[in-house]
């Protein structure tokens, strides 16, 4: 812009470059040329792309060696950046990199130990394109498809991340009481049905969820997913289960990552528990129930 006001004051080429602080007359020449073809708007975009990295060329290897072995801090990486391809960069350099080449820094998860064995792995495969994936098409379809699962709240301190100017320690209460909740959830509506005690959960409890499933007076077919834990899987079960005409899916040993209802436990730990001090049970029992007893959903005290 400075350029051009020069220009239109009738001012030399000489004179304009040593105003603007520009040295090279190709570079001003560039500017006379984009303005004749383009106007005002050909100045304001810019072209200049940057010379290419020199790491483009290792890309395919360092992405290679990266999914094997995972870096756990950037200067890891500047490391192995290093080793493989004797270029050095910096850490913001390469944070940019890695981000370019399709990776961020996500927090692990786990899966049971077992449950990583090849017969497990195939197991697993197996139950969720035969047995899982026909239900749920089956429940969106009209069909009711519930995952069942029991979760056990022990009153204590429940460590999380928070932004904060100095590090903050909270009180972690006295004795182990626990809330138990063992809860429905339909696949399709998210509808939450609970059953809850201070004690212990067992096939009673199964059978009062299997009561209030069959109070719902739906008229299509109920399958309820659930794992292995033996209250769940003993004689009583079977039988009430069969009066009721409700299904009783299994999942396979080791597999909890395959009952969608493990993700309603993330969330109430995630919203009411991490970093959050509960001095007393009925608090900290309260906030538990809120999330499960707002929205669409049903809750039912064992005491």
């Amino acid at each position: 812009m400075e350029v051009l006001y020069l220009k239109s004051q009738g001012l030399s080429h000489q004179d304009i470059l040593r105003l603007s602080g520009i040295t090279s007359r190709t570079t001003l020449a560039k500017y006379f040329r984009q303005y004749q073809a383009e106007g005002i708007d050909g100045l304001k975009r810019l072209d200049y792309k940057g010379q290419p990295s020199a790491l483009n060329p290792h890309i395919p290897s360092l992405k290679a060696d990266f999914e094997a072995h995972p870096p756990r801090t950037s200067a890891e990486a500047q490391a192995v950046i290093e080793r493989v391809t004797g270029i050095k960069r910096s850490p913001t350099q390469i944070k940019a990199f890695l981000k370019r080449i399709g990776m961020t820094c996500r927090k692990v998860g786990y899966v049971p130990g077992k449950a990583a064995t090849p017969d497990k792995i195939a197991a697993q495969e197996t139950f969720r394109t035969e047995e899982l994936e026909p239900r749920l098409a089956a429940a969106a379809a009209g069909e009711r498809a519930f995952f069942f699962d029991a979760a056990h709240f022990v009153h204590r301190a429940y460590l999380g991340f928070l932004w904060c100017f100095t590090r903050v320690f909270i009180a972690s209460p006295a004795g182990r009481k626990r809330f138990n909740v063992l809860g429905a959830v339909n696949a399709i509506t998210q509808d939450i049905l609970t059953v809850t005690n201070t004690s212990y959960i067992n096939a009673e409890s199964v059978c009062q969820m299997l009561h209030q499933l069959a109070a719902l007076n739906v008229t299509v077919p109920i399958t309820v997913v659930l794992d292995n834990a033996r209250y769940q899987k003993c004689q009583v079960v079977f039988a009430l289960a069969e009066a009721l005409d409700i299904e009783l899916l299994y999942l396979p040993s080791y597999s909890p990552h395959l009952n969608l209802i493990e993700r309603l436990w993330k969330f109430v730990r995630n919203q009411c528990l991490y970093s959050k001090y509960y001095a007393d049970f009925e608090d900290f029992q309260g906030a538990i129930e809120t999330p499960l007893s707002s929205g669409r959903t049903t809750a039912s005290r064992e005491r």
